[in-house]
């Protein structure tokens, strides 16, 4: 019976297997690939600083509360009661991300998990056309942003398999637009407007699913996540997809080869294998180094990718409380950095 429950557990690290590397191979044959566009894509970027600091290879280890933001299912076996984290991205283009989530245990019910996550693009000044000295009529500042509200749930099965799954009503406000301006004036001097407009915002209910599964060999472990699983949306006539993303990946404590005290030093490595709506396949490789269980020094590859390639990160840990941050370089953008706060109970 044990070798059994042996065998079938190195055939489905295998299957995974052989799905795995196709997946990472075509990353490099199928960047004309014919794509969708997609949107809101705020969804799609890295918030916490210590996944981002990895490449966002996070899909197979196991996580906290976070963890909703990558793989629902890595949440299952989170440290404590209760785990809270929370975090800011200055992003590109002056954009800055926000988030924060909190993972509850409910004993043999399983970990309950809520998500926000909140998008800021920065004031635009509005303007229209008009035939007056500057040519234009000042109409305003619009503010436009997107926020995602999620359910999360996970659960460990076994001592080795956990599912997880999250609900989220996501929106996104980019302000009114003007649809119709009867101009106010003399002589052919515009010198004011009044418009009728329309608001351009809309909201959707989105899902994500993930499972991870630790194959009893040492510490590795495997994971697939879905992302973003939602209908179509539309803006005035243009209809659009979110950015469905579809991960495999694997982790593993290498140290753990050699019997190093998990305790006094780990060198964790993730690779995962994503598969999206609106990209060419990427593989995504990330490097963790903890020493006594107290700082951390990351690395992170994507690839390929346009702007950005590498990411650096650090974090130290003082008993409940870790502070994480994570720099990338992001081509003839400014560079991205992201800082992040966890406590745990």
């Amino acid at each position: 019976m044990r070798k059994s429950r042996i065998y079938s557990q190195y055939l489905i690290l295998l299957a995974m297997m052989v799905t795995l590397i196709p997946s990472m191979s075509r990353t490099q044959e199928r960047t004309d690939a014919k794509l969708a566009q997609t949107g809101l894509k705020f969804l799609s970027v890295g918030i916490s600083a210590r996944q981002a600091a990895l490449g966002d290879a996070f899909t197979a280890a196991d996580g906290n509360s976070v963890s909703m933001f990558y793989n629902p299912a890595g949440m299952a076996r989170i440290e404590g009661a209760a785990d809270i984290s929370l975090g800011s991205v200055n992003w590109i283009a002056d954009i800055k991300h926000f988030h924060t989530s909190v993972a509850v245990k409910a004993g043999d019910l399983g970990v309950f998990g809520l998500s926000f996550q909140y998008a800021d693009y920065g004031p635009i000044e509005a303007t229209i056309l008009a035939n007056n000295t500057q040519g234009f009529l000042d109409m305003g500042v619009i503010k436009p942003n997107a926020y995602a509200i999620g359910l999360g749930y996970a659960r460990a099965l076994t001592d080795k398999f956990s599912v997880g799954a999250n609900v989220k009503y996501v929106r996104q406000d980019l302000g009114n637009g003007i649809t119709q301006a009867t101009y106010v004036g003399t002589a052919g001097n515009y010198t004011d407007a009044v418009t009728v407009g329309n608001k351009n915002a809309l909201d959707v209910i989105a899902f994500d699913f993930g499972i991870l599964y630790r194959t009893g060999f040492k510490s590795l472990t495997l994971g697939m996540a879905v992302r973003n699983f939602a209908r179509e949306v539309t803006y005035q006539k243009e209809s659009f997809q979110l950015p469905l993303a579809f991960r495999l990946g694997v982790a593993m404590n290498v140290l753990d080869l050699v019997g190093f005290e998990r305790q006094k030093q780990s060198l964790l490595v993730t690779v995962d294998a994503e598969h999206a709506r609106d990209f060419p396949e990427q593989m995504k490789v990330g490097l963790e180094y903890v020493f006594m269980d107290a700082v951390s020094a990351r690395v992170g590859y994507v690839g390929p990718a346009d702007e950005h390639n590498l990411s650096y990160g650090l974090g130290v840990q003082f008993q409940h409380l870790a502070v994480d941050y994570a720099y990338t370089p992001f081509g003839i953008f400014t560079e991205v950095n992201r800082f992040s706060v966890r406590m745990w109970f």
